[in-house]
């Protein structure tokens, strides 16, 4: 492990060094972020998820500058570079810029107007210029006149020796480093509307002529610009002042005030406009851009949390409504597991109307299959649907609720939903989504394309990798944080398991295939391929309820089932007995347990554990009604108090659903009565909330809403 690495990470991060150790350790064996925070907290000091995530950042980071140093070492090397300071200054570059500077003297160049006019011979010109020790430099100069080497007049000899001397100074560090640091504090982000395209580029309007100063700019402001830019309709310039910055330099680069003093702020002047301010400028957009994506990414990372830990049904049996007019609604019956029982199509709306032959068959249904729960997709005739269930009276207590349908559609027609659905359509296929849905978010949810979901802010204009692997991540940590049922879970929610993957995901369905059921976690260990590594890895996050060991129900490790027997034995009992008996529990001293593997903070997980074994960390289900009066956009009127459901949250305010096809925007400036810097901090994914109608632009179809003064 490499120390200094170490210590500058335990420094960033405000821990102890030993704890990035442990962890980069682990990591390195093979340890899945979710096992090293639940189940190795001794090992790191109790680091949590969140934390692990950003240390393995750093550490990456740390690599890659390491990795850079070594091949910037090399190269000086070849080019018998040995200039002491210069290395020294290399090995002890803290970021990638700065070790770039050091390094772009040096670097091999391709053909430059300053290599062309060394090839003339003017280098000595041009250090003769930058000494300004030389009056009459244009005297000077008419000794470098060389007509077969392309220099025929004292200006052809001074022009090449500004353009090295220009590139000198351009890639002078301090130089580099102060316009650097003004790029970052004093850089306006201006945007012009590209002359004709006013028109065509009318949704960018707000920025036909805008400026700002560009660290301040929100990240969705930015994303939207560069997209603007990229699609001809905006030409952004982000710069400081190029004067004050000429200026800044010209009283610390140029001393005297002679001919040679001239030439060189000529040669200063080029180096700002030509070289300096394009490079560093590209560099700041990129500063921009990767902040706008983390930050878009962020959210979008957040939302998708909240959407797959939304609270479950829990296992009823449901029948399910994918709504539609013309084409009917399709509709489907799923036992407590999510299995698929029964298909058919319903016309209760226009153009077929057949409203009462749809509800007989939908009584007889939900009588015939013991249904419990009525899921109704929020799409095309949701609302009509809704109100359909409403009217009627069933045999039995159901309740009906709206389901957010996003992604239902790019899941039934996906590679997942044929192989489980093989001899299906998409419609049926889609509507057991939606039923699925209701009963285990987390479990439908993670067989779709989260960028479907709906939950994102410019997702298709961020870094593609950085999504992906951010949106990844956080579908594992809500997988194991909530533990997978093996004996019911699904080939794609079984991948995310810590220590699985697809591979491994496919044969223990495989396996359950052919066996049946698993009747412990020890079980596991039979499966092709699943090693001691795997199982370590996984089985602590796989339930297995009404097992033959009750302890595989719940999240204690099997390496720590030992322990929990010898607990049970202290107290002269079996383990089953100590279960969600919280007198008998008290009576452990827990430092009689500890050995050198097992410390306090396990000992407290396996009695929270055992009072509530696989405890499901999601809220409780709650249902929710819309306001039955409201179908469409043409129902609602500024001023109205109508509840909703948050969909989705962004960086400049929060999409409630209403019950109608359109969602309303909450502007962050209505969401509460004082500053709100972050809507994340105060609103998430399915959060319940009473909004007012401040606007409504039926043509635009924008519905503008506040949470202000709404009891």
């Amino acid at each position: 492990m490499n120390t200094a690495i170490s210590k500058k990470i335990a420094k960033q991060l405000h821990v102890d060094e030993w704890q990035v150790n442990n962890a980069l350790t682990l990591n390195a064996k093979g340890a899945s972020i979710p096992f090293i925070a639940r189940y190795r907290k001794e090992r790191t000091g109790g680091l949590t998820d969140i934390q692990l995530i950003e240390l393995l950042k750093l550490f990456q980071q740390e690599t890659e500058l390491k990795k850079r140093k070594t091949a910037i070492l090399k190269s000086l090397e070849d080019q018998n570079i040995a200039d002491s300071d210069l290395l020294q200054k290399i090995d002890s570059a803290y970021n990638m810029a700065r070790l770039e500077d050091l390094y772009l003297p040096y670097r091999p160049k391709r053909k430059t107007r300053a290599t062309i006019a060394k090839s003339k011979g003017l280098e000595t010109l041009a250090k003769m210029m930058m000494s300004e020790k030389i009056d009459d430099i244009e005297g000077v100069a008419g000794r470098f006149i060389d007509v077969q080497k392309g220099v025929e007049t004292i200006e052809d000899a001074l022009s090449g020796a500004r353009d090295i001397a220009a590139e000198w100074i351009s890639e002078t560090e301090w130089v580099r480093e102060q316009l650097r640091r003004r790029f970052q504090r004093e850089a306006r982000l201006v945007s012009k509307v590209i002359k004709g395209k006013e028109t065509e580029g009318e949704k960018y309007k707000s920025w036909f002529d805008w400026e700002e100063i560009a660290h301040k700019a929100p990240s969705h402001r930015i994303l939207a610009m560069f997209r603007a830019e990229k699609e001809g309709f905006l030409r952004l310039k982000i710069q400081p002042s190029p004067e004050e910055a000429y200026n800044f330099l010209l009283h610390r680069i140029v001393r005297n005030d002679n001919q040679s003093s001239q030439q060189k702020a000529l040669a200063l002047h080029d180096a700002v406009k030509r070289l300096l301010f394009p490079s560093l400028e590209s560099e700041f957009r990129q500063q921009l851009k990767q902040k706008a994506d983390e930050a878009a990414v962020k959210v979008f990372a957040e939302n998708l949390r909240q959407l797959l830990m939304a609270p479950p049904l829990g296992m009823k049996r449901v029948l399910a409504i994918d709504p539609g007019f013309r084409t009917g609604c399709k509709v489907v019956c799923l036992d407590k597991n999510g299995q698929l029982l029964h298909n058919e199509t319903i016309y209760p709306h226009p153009p077929q109307s057949e409203a009462k032959a749809a509800m007989k068959k939908l009584k007889s249904l939900v009588s015939a299959y013991q249904i419990e729960a009525i899921s109704i997709g929020n799409g095309t005739a949701g609302r009509e649907t809704e109100n359909l269930i409403k009217r009627m009276q069933f045999d039995r207590e159901v309740i009906a609720v709206m389901v957010n349908e996003d992604g239902a559609s790019v899941y039934s027609a996906s590679k997942i939903a044929r192989n489980e659905f093989p001899e299906y359509d998409i419609t049926v296929r889609g509507a057991v989504s939606i039923g699925r849905r209701l009963q285990d978010p987390l479990a439908e949810i993670v067989k779709i394309d989260p960028k479907s979901m709906g939950v994102g802010q410019y997702q298709h204009d961020v870094n593609q990798n950085l999504l992906k692997e951010s949106l990844q991540t956080v579908v594992e940590l809500c997988v194991n944080a909530v533990g997978v049922e093996i004996n019911t879970a699904s080939r794609e929610l079984l991948t995310y398991v810590s220590g699985i993957g697809p591979v491994l995901a496919g044969k223990i369905v495989e396996y359950r295939n052919e066996h049946g059921n698993f009747k412990s976690r020890e079980e596991l260990k039979k499966v092709k391929g699943l090693g001691e590594k795997a199982f370590q890895q996984a089985a602590g996050f796989l339930r297995i309820k009404n097992g033959n060991q009750p302890l595989d129900a719940s999240a204690v490790h099997p390496e720590n089932y030992l322990v929990v027997d010898k607990m049970a034995k202290s107290l002269g009992l079996k383990i089953n007995q100590m279960v969600r008996n919280s007198e008998v529990r008290k009576k452990i001293h827990l430092e009689d347990f500890t050995d050198e593997t097992v410390g306090l903070p396990t000992l407290n997980d396996i009695l929270d554990e055992l009072e509530k074994p696989g405890r499901d960390p999601r809220k409780q289900y709650k249902l929710f009604q819309f306001d039955e009066s409201i179908r469409s956009i043409d129902d609602l009127k500024p001023g109205m108090r109508l509840p909703g459901v948050v969909t989705n949250v962004t960086d400049f305010g929060a999409f409630v659903n209403m019950g109608i096809k359109e969602n309303g925007l909450v502007h962050k400036s209505q969401i509460a009565n004082e500053f709100v810097q972050n809507p994340t901090n105060y609103l998430s994914v399915n959060q319940q909330v009473f909004v007012k109608i401040l606007e409504v632009d039926k043509a635009r179809k924008r519905i503008s809403l506040s949470l202000k003064d709404v009891e």
